[in-house]
């Protein structure tokens, strides 16, 4: 499938759901419908590489997702530690910057340090920035930016009557983030589930019945193919 070369979305944001389906549907446990969903992350950076977009933002476990027993959650840091461990080679040599956002603190210690580590190893990469939304919600990321702008309105650093748009995404946990072009979802489900409220203001939004571990090159380019496809107006007119 060929994709114009012109008109490649900057920052493409993907929720990357149906691991567990995939998994029930063959009669395997959970994790294995998480260890699966590796392969299409690996196949999305290279032909994200390839095409031109400069950042990629995976929503990788949701603050909500701490309410899943502790066994998927230990299970899914876990991985996240194994994936680390594998491919932050990969991701150094590939110019690929590996960073994290969300309320990192609550994560467990190996795989903090273990991200930690990584964001260190290819912090010099410019290519593309690889951003994993971790104990991530975004009503939650507004209301700390609110406390945190707050509390130096209290201080006397800034006259309330002076608040922008840009001092307040300044105090968001993902405040180095451009706007999403493009937010793809997977699985079926149409919803944007509390991700990246912010910066998906004037997104696009492809939604794809495919479950995540099946979720293809081909998938990709469908979805780059319908961004091209879309007038963006930014709500003013031709």
């Amino acid at each position: 499938m060929s994709v114009n070369s012109d008109n490649i979305p900057n920052h493409v944001a993907i929720i990357m759901d149906g691991n567990g389906r995939w998994a029930e549907a063959r009669g395997l446990h959970r994790s294995d419908g998480h260890r699966a969903g590796a392969e299409p992350v690996r196949m999305l950076l290279k032909s994200a590489h390839k095409k031109g977009v400069r950042f990629l933002t995976l929503f990788t476990f949701s603050t909500e997702n701490w309410a899943r027993s502790d066994d998927e959650v230990n299970n899914l840091f876990g991985l996240l530690v194994q994936y680390i461990d594998s491919e932050t080679a990969e991701l150094l040599s590939s110019g690929v910057r590996l960073t994290a956002t969300g309320d990192l603190q609550r994560l467990p210690a190996p795989a903090l340090e273990a991200l930690r580590e990584a964001e260190k190893a290819t912090s010099q990469n410019t290519d593309l920035t690889l951003t994993l939304a971790l104990s991530y919600g975004s009503r939650a990321e507004l209301a700390a930016a609110a406390r945190s702008l707050a509390s130096e309105v209290i201080l006397g650093l800034y006259d309330p009557q002076n608040l922008t748009e840009e001092l307040f995404r300044s105090h968001l946990w993902s405040s180095t983030l451009p706007d999403v072009d493009l937010l793809i979802r997977t699985g079926g489900e149409k919803r944007v589930s509390n991700f990246l409220l912010w910066h998906l203001a004037y997104a696009e939004l492809h939604f794809t019945d495919t479950l995540w571990p099946d979720f293809g090159e081909e998938d990709f380019l469908l979805a780059l193919n319908d961004f091209q496809s879309r007038k963006r107006r930014f709500g003013r007119t031709d």
